[in-house]
């Protein structure tokens, strides 16, 4: 009566176990950095002409929001999204379209989380599933429909 298919999965390691991996990641939060900075840097441009009665500019930063973790093809990066004060009280906000407020996942991630648990569940094995969706494919990686 014990026939349990279930089996224990290893858990993943808090810290990258290769120096490539954190490259990756430094990497990838420095782009995303990069960006996002660049968003802002648009819309400080766009609102440059916007002043208060006594001269001073109506849009300027404001420090960053707090540090926050998105679930990405490579791991978990860190990521800090600037943002901005409207002096004049006109509304103005900063929402990167890149990092919209309140996202934790890439839509990579998004899409193969499905897949994956409904290709464990029906088959019992989570290594195959994992093994077609490896890291340098997850872009790629769709369900298909004699997988499903």
């Amino acid at each position: 009566m014990n026939n349990s298919t279930l089996r224990a999965l290893p858990q993943p390691e808090n810290k990258p176990t290769d120096l490539l991996t954190d490259l990756l990641r430094v990497g990838a939060r420095d782009l995303i950095a990069q960006a996002v900075e660049a968003e802002l840097q648009a819309l400080l441009e766009h609102h440059r002409q916007r002043k208060l009665p006594d001269g001073r500019q109506a849009v300027v930063r404001n420090g960053y929001l707090p540090e926050r973790t998105l679930q990405t093809g490579i791991g978990d990066v860190e990521i800090k999204v600037p943002k901005v004060r409207d002096r004049s009280s006109s509304g103005i906000c900063f929402n990167s379209s890149l990092l919209p407020p309140y996202l934790k996942r890439s839509s990579s991630i998004e899409e193969l989380l499905p897949w994956l648990y409904l290709r464990g569940i029906s088959t019992g094995d989570y290594q195959e599933a994992l093994g077609a969706c490896s890291v340098s494919r997850l872009r790629d990686c769709r369900p298909t429909p004699s997988a499903a």
